[in-house]
């Protein structure tokens, strides 16, 4: 570093704050320090940093699925905010809800010598398994109600599930059919609820809700149990995979959309605009979730105390699936 410093023309302090990312250093400073770096062939030293700093730079993940359109958004934006402030990621996936392979995922982080984890979680499968987070190990959850002594940080599930039914009670349907999530998903839990909840407030019957796993193929497989029933003129998938499978279902069986039937989805899908009909849907901001979970995870690091963050809201986007009932 000292070598650095002179070749640059700078205090050893100013190479310390371009190394480590912290602290003010102007861009022409900084180009300049990392253009020595680049000559002189200088590379931080991770273990040294660690010893002087008491931080590795690393954040690990821990994630059961990274299937759903959330979670690949959600992880890419914790890999590009840290980036941003210097840190690496070290990434566990968990499989299994059983006690042992989520206690394993621990184990395998601290191995790994990490500053704090993020629990990327598509279900209650970490409240189940029971697990101790290690002591001393800061951690945020996203997506989770495991709450407690822990920050959580998630999309407003129920805000995003009420826009959309009343939505189409307001277009004037009687009520909204529902086609869920897998029955173990927080997200699809809350959503249900809050579809539920808003049926009930407007003193609407609420119908039995179509069981479905985020996948379009069981969105066409609830798609051919409702298109026979000519009661049903409103359904909110959801998340918008559901809604493709729904629609196919439905123009298959000659039900016209938003002509007989009104389809919502649920994440905003940047394809959804290019479907016929373009989807209606409610747009979610994993990449926000994904920011606010490690900036709460360092607050807790820099400050040991726990941080609480908003959860993060979500829009109706409203496009051609979605009109008003036939009266005939």
């Amino acid at each position: 570093m000292e070598d650095v410093a002179r070749e640059a023309g700078v205090s050893g302090q100013t190479v310390s704050r371009v190394v480590n990312a912290r602290g003010y250093v102007g861009a022409a400073t900084r180009e300049r320090v990392e253009e020595a770096m680049q000559r002189l062939g200088y590379r931080p030293n991770s273990a040294a940093r660690a010893l002087r700093s008491g931080r590795f730079r690393t954040i690990g993940v821990v994630m059961f699925s990274f299937s759903s359109y959330g979670n690949q958004r959600t992880l890419d934006a914790i890999a590009v905010r840290a980036s941003e402030l210097g840190y690496a990621l070290t990434l566990i996936p968990v499989q299994s809800s059983a006690r042992e392979t989520v206690a394993g995922a621990f184990r395998r982080l601290e191995e790994h010598a990490v500053d704090g984890v993020i629990i990327v979680i598509e279900a209650h499968q970490l409240d189940e398994a029971d697990v101790e987070i290690p002591q001393g190990l800061p951690v945020v959850f996203v997506d989770s109600n495991r709450g407690g002594e822990h920050p959580f940080v998630d999309t407003d599930q129920a805000q995003g599930a009420r826009l959309a039914t009343e939505h189409l009670l307001d277009l004037g349907h009687e009520t909204v059919w529902h086609v869920t999530g897998p029955a173990q998903s927080y997200s699809a839990e809350r959503r249900r609820e809050a579809w539920q909840a808003t049926l009930e407030a407007r003193g609407r019957a609420v119908p039995e809700v179509i069981p479905g796993d985020w996948s379009a193929d069981s969105g066409y497989e609830a798609g051919l149990r409702l298109r026979e029933d000519r009661q049903v003129t409103a359904v909110f998938a959801a998340n918008d995979q559901m809604a493709i499978g729904l629609l196919r279902a439905f123009r298959e069986a000659g039900r016209d959309v938003p002509g007989d039937v009104s389809i919502v989805g649920f994440d905003g899908l940047p394809d959804a605009a290019q479907l016929w009909p373009p989807l209606t849907t409610v747009q979610q901001h994993p990449e926000r979730v994904g920011a606010l979970a490690v900036d709460a995870l360092l607050a807790e690091l820099d400050g040991g105390s726990r941080v609480d963050t908003p959860l993060v809201g979500t829009e109706l986007v409203v496009r051609e699936s979605t009109g008003a009932p036939r009266r005939d």
